[in-house]
């Protein structure tokens, strides 16, 4: 294979067409793991609520899902 040569073929995941390279490529469980069922919301806040929210994930090195995640998590639903 040359080095403008591209190569197409099924990926393992529910036959899906990937690029493939004559070296490496993805790897069955390569990646970041799942932690869960990954669902997409808006949340509407004022200006100084986002931005406590991201002072507090800047400080505690947290991305926002994940500070979130621990405000779910610590009450009783």
């Amino acid at each position: 294979m040359t080095q403008n040569d591209l190569k197409i073929g099924l990926s393992n995941k529910e036959g899906q067409l990937g690029f493939m390279s004559a070296r490496g490529g993805p790897r069955e469980g390569a990646g970041r793991k799942n932690i869960g069922v990954t669902k997409k919301v808006s949340v509407t806040l004022t200006s100084e609520l986002w931005e406590k929210v991201e002072q507090h994930c800047a400080e505690h090195k947290l991305s926002r899902s994940e500070l979130i995640r621990s405000l779910i998590e610590s009450t009783d639903l």
